[in-house]
């Protein structure tokens, strides 16, 4: 950690550049809240500002414009405070012409503290379609990705990266593996739990699934969550095993509650213990490049 970062408290602030819904947790709504209340001083970095998730109905898109987004974000680029921060978590872009000055400013992070951790949310799509431009997902793939430690793509979002029809888990560990950042987290894979979801951890060093009961018709805000609690687990030195099964426990536990209150919004407010000390069962695996078929 840096002079910095000590300087301003023991944890490292993290920059996240997402979405700002005006009502709703998701978003930098779910992931800059869920970082702070963990202990993660947040720079938050809105891409895009909406009066709910397009998912509720159609809302007015405010976007900022290209050049007065690329001043804002090279400006903390070079900013005297750069040193404090210890993490970049990219999700959901507002247009492509944003990747470009994001990109920049990560390079920036990188040169001021090396140690950095960058988790790129390829926030691009959901239930095997797109709900963003194709050359977004492409500026992504060929200019954040390659910039990331972390990746955490859904199964579809990881199809789309990869232009291929992914069947099974050890497809999915095929595609994981070949993406480019070091370690990836593919959330909805193929349960082997029936009536189940889980998460597919792939890295270079190992390889498991943390599975859970499967939630149907679940609130929007699951990847955000997901990728900020999994950041926030690594970067207060959690192993991978116990990141991924923490953040797993977490976040089923949040929906479970948000279920049962049948709120149609994620009630990360509600249940601060859910988010620091979850006591939800994961089914844990650790998975070979042979992996067992999922049930039928």
């Amino acid at each position: 950690m840096t002079k910095e970062a000590n300087a301003v408290g023991d944890r490292p602030a993290v920059i996240s550049i997402a979405s700002h819904v005006v009502r709703g947790s998701v978003g930098n709504r779910a992931a800059a809240f869920a970082l702070e209340s963990l202990g993660f001083p947040v720079w938050s970095v809105p891409t895009v500002t909406l009066p709910w998730h397009p998912g509720h109905g159609p809302g007015t898109r405010i976007v900022p414009p290209a050049e007065e987004f690329a001043a804002m974000v090279d400006e903390l680029a070079g900013s005297r405070w750069l040193g404090e921060v210890g993490a970049v978590l990219i999700g959901y872009f507002g247009e492509t012409a944003q990747i470009e000055p994001v990109a920049r400013l990560i390079e920036a992070v990188r040169a001021k503290n090396p140690k950095a951790v960058v988790l790129c949310d390829p926030a691009t799509g959901d239930g095997g379609r797109l709900y963003q431009p194709r050359k977004l997902l492409d500026a992504i793939a060929e200019r954040l990705l390659p910039l990331a430690d972390i990746a955490t793509p859904n199964r579809f979002e990881l199809e789309f990266l990869t232009g291929l029809d992914l069947t099974d888990n050890r497809e999915l560990i095929e595609a994981a593996s070949a993406l480019g950042p070091r370690t990836v987290v593919v959330t909805s894979a193929f349960p082997m739990l029936r009536g189940g979801t889980g998460n597919l951890l792939v890295d270079d060093r190992e390889t498991m699934l943390a599975e859970h009961r499967l939630i149907e018709n679940a609130p929007k805000g699951l990847g955000d969550l997901t990728a900020a609690v999994f950041l926030a687990r690594i970067l207060s030195g959690a192993t991978l095993e116990k990141a991924l099964q923490s953040t797993t426990a977490t976040v089923f536990e949040l929906l479970a509650r948000t279920t049962k209150r049948g709120a149609d919004e994620l009630t990360i407010e509600t249940d601060l213990d859910s988010l620091k000390h979850p006591m939800a069962m994961v089914q844990m695996r650790r998975l070979g490049r042979s992996v067992p078929k999922q049930p039928a």
